[in-house]
């Protein structure tokens, strides 16, 4: 398809029929990644319980690193849509090699400190003294291999943003699936432990690398990586800040909230800490479906924008809030049912770890339809500009509401509230949502009218 096609396409196909076009890799890529996320906990746990809350404490670190580099992705790639929508290829490119050369350089200055402060670094994630050994080994690897993963997530959005999510799919998933056969290869064949799972991890994020930056540069009508394109301007980086903010604020204190987590379980053992951490990284596999389907939403929301089509702006956000509560709610009504032997597929020897997951995943499943819609909201802001509202809606679950639940509600309900932290930090980010996005769709009606009386 050429650019001109493309460009026909996100303009002019029914919003109904190009979003699940567009979503369908994308979605797949979410599953994937969350599968092997869950891969890695679910091998791990077979070592011990020890073993399994050394990836929820490591976990931590790899959603900060997740976060700079969604921060750099997704404010590249929403700046590249309204770029492209506005016919200015230029910037678009320029807003690309700026955003991963940028990741690059980043990436090595996180692999090279991580590496020289492991241990230290591993305690203040809220490790304990049995669970420390454990996580060191993990971090080795993990922290070798963030200058790959911080760059894949910018080609990755890179690729979205200009309707290549089929390109994306596959260096995603190869890589994904290729971790899912290295984990039991190396943890047990291989008797690596917790060090193999690290390995298969790092070996998966470089073959993904190596296929994301071949598709960038390689294929017809994807705006290529040049070094040459590189403009660490202000200007630039205001650009991708503003439109990223709201990712790193989502996701960079979902990393600080997971340390927030590691600390308020503690006091209730190594089981508190691997039944929170095997409740998250299920959460995070059942949200992948809607976010998979919400980025296929999010380049043709920004580009419509950059446009001026404002009312395929609202026709599209409708249709995926519609899909998305619909999606999430029958997601959560399976999983409720299943709670008590979805934990148990994970730690089936510990009845303390299966006993405080199950409690804490159907409390967290209960806020699923809410959930879908702050998800659709803060997409919607953030795919047109929005950065400030967006960041207080990305806030809200994962910082704004949930850290100050984490540091309270334990000392005043015991374990009980650190199982309710997260639905009570849900449904509070679900009222300061709707007061915003209300706001949003105003001004958006707005506009659409405008531009009707204009043409």
């Amino acid at each position: 398809m050429t650019k001109e096609e493309k460009y026909k396409q996100m303009l002019d196909t029914p919003v109904q029929r190009l979003i699940p076009r567009l979503a369908v890799p994308t979605i797949i890529s979410m599953l994937v990644t969350s599968i092997y996320n869950m891969a890695d906990t679910f091998f791990v746990s077979q070592i011990g319980t020890s073993a399994s809350g050394a990836v929820g404490v490591m976990f931590s670190a790899m959603a900060m690193i997740q976060a700079v580099g969604f921060t750099l992705g997704m404010g590249s790639g929403n700046y590249i849509s309204r770029s492209l929508g506005d016919r200015n290829e230029d910037i678009a490119a320029r807003s690309a090699a700026t955003a991963f050369f940028t990741a690059g350089i980043i990436g090595v200055l996180t692999a090279v400190i991580g590496t020289m402060f492991s241990r230290p670094l591993v305690y203040l994630l809220g490790a304990t003294d049995t669970i420390a050994p454990y996580a060191q080994d993990y971090a080795r690897y993990i922290l070798f291999a963030a200058p790959f993963m911080l760059t894949s997530f910018v080609m990755n959005n890179i690729l979205r943003a200009q309707g290549n999510a089929m390109f994306a799919m596959i260096g995603i998933t190869t890589g994904g699936i290729l971790n899912m056969f290295l984990d039991p290869l190396l943890i047990f064949v291989f008797d690596m432990g917790i060090s193999g799972a690290a390995i298969a991890t790092m070996a998966s994020q470089m073959v993904s690398f190596c296929i994301l930056l071949y598709q960038c540069n390689m294929q017809k009508g994807c705006i290529s990586i040049q070094i040459s394109k590189f403009t660490p301007t202000l200007k630039m980086y205001g650009e991708i800040l503003h439109a990223g903010l709201p990712s790193f604020c989502r996701q960079g204190l979902a990393s600080v909230a997971t340390v927030v987590l590691n600390f308020a379980a503690g006091p209730y053992g190594d089981a508190a800490i691997a039944a929170m951490s095997i409740v998250s990284r299920f959460m995070m596999f059942i949200n992948s479906s809607l976010i998979g389907f919400g980025q296929g939403f999010q380049p043709v929301c920004g580009f419509n924008f950059g446009a001026k089509r404002y009312d395929r702006v609202l026709d599209a956000y409708w249709f995926c809030v519609k899909v998305a509560v619909t999606m999430l709610t029958c997601f959560g009504v399976v999983a409720f049912i299943l709670s008590g032997s979805i934990i148990t597929l994970f730690r089936r020897e510990d009845a303390e770890v299966i006993r405080i997951g199950t409690l804490a995943l159907r409390l967290q499943l209960l806020t699923m339809p809410f959930q879908a819609w702050v998800i659709m909201v803060n997409m919607l802001t953030q795919s047109i500009g929005y950065g400030f509202r967006a960041s207080l809606v990305a806030m809200g679950r994962q910082g704004l509401f949930l850290i100050p639940s984490l540091l309270v509600f334990p000392g005043m309900f015991g374990l009980l509230g650190l199982q309710i932290a997260q639905p009570v930090a849900d449904m509070l980010t679900f009222v300061v949502a709707t007061v915003i996005v209300a706001g949003v769709l105003k001004e958006l009606k707005q506009m659409r009218a405008g531009q009707q009386i204009r043409s």
